[in-house]
C-alpha cells in the first residue's frame, strides 16, 4: 500500500540556516531513492538534498530562499510498499567545502524532467541552461519498431549520429571510456554544420572583414593603406584552408582513437537498428547505444523563391559564389548580421530587415546599440518592425516589397539571404521506429542525463532545445558519453554564453536585464564605458561598454554583457563568475593586468560597489 513519508534535511555538519537556492522537483513528479529534490548553498558549498526513497511527490515544504538546518521537513513523498522503510536513512550530502560539481544523478531520472528553475541567489541558472531537460513532448512516445531481423554491416556498443562538435565529442570521450565506437555522418568530412558550413568558415571570412575594415581606419592614426582588391578566388581558398585544417585533425583524432567513421545519411528502423545510405549504398549498423547529435538545418521560408540561386541560406552564403552589388538580409538576428558584416566588407551595398523591433532580439537592448549605430555609419540599411511580404523573380534580381510601419519601397535585389532561424532535424532521422519521442517542432526531450524516453538512446545538441549553439553540445556530448559508459553525472551548466561575432562583438551570458525586468528579479548592474579604458582609446575603438549584473540581496553575480571588440573571448570571465558564485568583491577584488579590455570587467564590478576611481560618478543624496 501507498505510505506518506518525511524527507528531510540530513546531517549538513555545522552549519545551521542553509537558504534553499533551487527546487529540482515539482509536486506530482516521480523520483527515485537519492535523486536530489532541492539544492542548499552555504557560504562554502553547494548541497543537493536527495529523496529518501522512491515515490511521488506530494507537496514541498519548502521555497527559494527559505533557510534550513539539519532535521527541516523538505517534501512530503507517497511510497509505495517497503520503500517507505527508506524514511530514517540519511544520505549523505557533499563534505562542507565541497562543492558537488558534478552533482550525482537520480538513476532514474525520467525523460522530459522539468528544468531548475532560475533564482539569482543560485546565480540565475537561465532557460538557456535549463533547455537540456526539454519539456515532454505534445505527443505520447512512437511504439518503436520490430528488429530487421537482417545480418548487420556493422556492430557497436556506441554508434554517434552526426559528427557536429558535438557529435564528434561524443564519440571520442565515448573510445576513450573503452566503448567501441560508430560514428556516422552525411558530410565528406566531420565537424558537421559548425565545422563545414558554419561557425568556423564565417569566422574565418569575418576576419577578413575586419582587416579590410582595420586597414580602411588606419589613416586615423597615420598610416594609409590604398583600396582593397578582393581575390575571391583567393579569399574563398583561405576559408577552405581553414576548414580543411580542422577537418584533417579530426579525422586523424578518430583513427588514433580507433572510432569507425561511417559516411552517409542516417536513419533508425528499430531501437537499436540504423540504416545509412551514402555513395557506395547503403548499411545496416546494430547498435547497444546510441547519441542522437542530428542538429538542425536553416528555416527556409515558403514565400521565397529556393530554385533560384539568388535566394541564399547561410550555407549559400558561405559559398562566396560573388560579391553581389544589393544584397538584402531577412532576418537581424546573429547569423544574418554576421554575414551583412562579411558582405558589407567586401563592398556590396546590405539591407537588413527584421520583423522585431530590434536587431538581434535576446540581447539587451543597450548592448546593440552601439552595433546599430555603427551598421547606420557603414551605410547598411536597417528597417525595424518588417516583413518581407512579397517576391518576385526578375531578370535583374529578387524583386522584393516590405511590410510595416516604416517599410521601405519594393526594390531589386541581386541576392537575397534568409536567416530567420534554424530548425530542429528530430523529425528527420526516423526516432519513431527507436520509439523516440519528438516534439511537433522536432525537437527530441531528454533529461539531465541527455536520455532520451528509450533508456539506451541519448540525444545532445540542437535538437534537445535551445539555444542552438556549438559550446552547448559540445558539453551535452561528453556528459552524454559519460552517462553512457557508467558514470553518474548530469547536467549541472547555471549558465550558457552567447556571443555575436559582428564588428563589434556582442556577447552575453546568464540573467539579462530585460529577464531581470519581465521577471520581477530584483537586481543591480555596473556598466563600465570603454571611452575610459586606456586599451580601448589607444585602439580607437572606445563604443563598447562592459556591464555586470548582480542580485541585490547577496550581491553575487548573476549575468552580464560586453559589447567591443573581442567581446567573445571577454565573456568567459563573466561565466566563470557566475559559474563560482561570485560576489562583487570578488571581481573587484581580482587584479587585472593594466592596460587591457579585461579589465573592464573588474572595474565594472567597482561601479556596482561604488569603489571604482577610473570614473567619477557623485554619490547619491538621500
Amino acid at each position: 500500500m501507498a505510505n506518506s513519508i518525511e524527507v528531510k534535511v540530513p546531517d549538513i555538519g555545522d552549519y545551521d540556516g542553509v537558504p534553499v537556492i533551487e527546487l529540482l522537483v515539482a509536486v506530482g513528479d516521480t523520483v527515485k531513492k537519492d535523486q536530489g529534490l532541492v539544492t542548499l548553498e552555504s557560504d562554502k558549498a553547494t548541497m543537493e538534498v536527495p529523496s529518501s526513497a522512491d515515490g511521488v511527490v506530494k507537496s514541498i515544504s519548502v521555497k527559494i530562499g527559505d533557510k534550513v538546518a539539519e532535521g527541516a521537513v523538505i517534501a512530503i513523498l507517497e511510497a509505495a510498499g517497503d520503500s517507505a522503510a527508506a524514511s530514517d536513512t540519511k544520505a549523505p550530502l557533499p563534505p562542507a567545502g565541497e562543492v558537488a560539481a558534478p552533482r550525482a544523478a537520480g538513476e532514474g531520472t525520467p525523460a522530459g524532467a522539468p528544468p531548475s528553475q532560475p533564482s539569482p541567489a543560485s546565480g540565475g541558472r537561465s532557460e538557456a541552461a535549463a533547455s537540456a531537460a526539454t519539456n515532454a513532448p505534445a505527443t505520447p512516445a512512437p511504439t518503436a519498431a520490430s528488429a530487421s531481423g537482417r545480418k548487420a554491416d556493422v556492430e557497436c556498443r556506441m554508434l554517434v549520429l552526426g559528427s557536429g562538435p558535438g557529435g564528434y565529442t561524443a564519440a571520442f570521450r565515448a573510445a576513450d571510456l573503452g566503448l567501441d565506437t560508430v560514428l556516422v555522418e552525411r558530410y565528406a568530412s566531420l565537424g558537421g554544420v559548425c565545422l563545414n558550413v558554419g561557425c568556423i568558415p564565417s569566422k574565418a571570412l569575418l576576419h577578413a572583414a575586419a582587416v579590410i575594415d582595420e586597414a580602411q581606419h588606419a589613416s586615423d592614426y597615420g598610416v594609409s593603406f590604398g583600396q582593397p582588391t578582393i581575390d575571391l578566388d583567393a579569399l574563398r581558398k583561405y576559408k577552405e584552408k581553414v576548414v580543411g585544417q580542422l577537418t584533417k585533425g579530426l579525422a586523424g583524432m578518430a583513427k588514433q582513437r580507433k572510432v569507425r567513421v561511417v559516411a552517409g545519411t542516417g536513419s533508425f528502423i528499430s531501437p537499436n537498428e540504423l540504416e545509412v545510405t551514402g555513395e557506395g549504398g547503403t548499411q545496416l549498423i546494430r547498435f547497444e547505444q546510441c547519441i542522437i547529435a542530428a542538429g538542425s538545418q536553416a528555416v527556409k521560408l515558403p514565400n521565397f523563391p529556393w530554385d533560384d540561386k539568388r535566394v541564399m541560406d547561410s550555407t549559400d552564403a558561405l559559398e562566396l559564389a560573388d560579391i553581389p552589388k544589393k544584397l538584402l538580409v531577412v532576418g537581424g538576428g546573429i547569423i544574418g548580421l554576421e554575414m551583412a558584416t562579411v558582405y558589407r566588407a567586401l563592398g556590396s551595398e546590405v539591407t537588413v530587415v527584421e520583423f522585431l523591433d530590434q536587431l538581434m532580439p535576446g540581447a539587451d537592448p543597450d548592448l546593440v546599440k552601439p552595433l546599430a549605430d555603427r551598421l547606420k555609419k557603414q551605410g547598411v540599411a536597417v528597417h525595424l518592425k518588417t516583413k518581407a511580404a512579397g517576391t518576385e523573380v526578375v531578370k535583374d534580381g529578387i524583386k522584393v516589397s516590405f511590410e510595416g510601419d516604416k517599410a521601405p519601397d519594393a526594390q531589386v535585389y541581386d541576392r537575397v539571404l534568409v536567416a530567420v532561424g534554424r530548425s530542429p532535424n528530430g523529425a528527420k532521422i526516423g526516432a519513431d521506429k527507436a520509439g523516440v519521442g519528438v516534439t511537433d517542432r522536432g525537437f527530441i526531450p531528454v533529461d539531465r542525463q541527455m536520455r532520451t524516453n528509450v533508456p539506451h538512446i541519448f540525444a545532445i545538441g540542437d535538437l534537445v532545445g535551445n539555444p542552438m549553439l556549438a559550446h552547448k553540445a559540445t558539453h551535452e556530448g561528453k556528459l552524454a558519453a559519460e552517462v553512457a559508459a557508467g558514470e553518474k553525472k548530469e547536467w549541472v551548466a547555471r549558465v550558457i554564453p552567447s556571443v555575436a561575432y559582428t564588428d563589434p562583438e556582442i556577447a552575453w551570458v546568464g540573467v539579462t536585464e530585460t529577464e531581470a525586468k519581465a521577471k520581477g528579479l530584483k537586481v543591480g548592474v555596473g556598466k563600465f564605458p570603454w571611452a575610459a579604458s586606456g586599451r580601448a582609446i589607444g585602439i580607437g575603438r572606445t563604443e563598447g561598454f562592459t556591464k555586470l549584473i548582480f542580485d541585490e540581496a547577496t550581491h553575487r553575480i548573476v549575468g552580464g554583457g560586453i559589447v567591443g571588440v573581442h567581446a567573445g573571448d571577454l565573456i568567459s570571465e563573466v561565466g566563470l563568475a557566475i559559474e563560482m558564485g561570485c560576489e562583487v568583491a570578488d571581481i573587484g577584488h581580482t587584479i587585472h593586468p593594466h592596460p587591457t579590455l579585461s579589465e573592464s570587467v573588474g572595474m565594472a564590478a567597482e561601479v556596482f560597489d561604488g569603489t571604482i576611481t577610473d570614473l567619477y560618478i557623485p554619490k547619491k543624496k538621500g
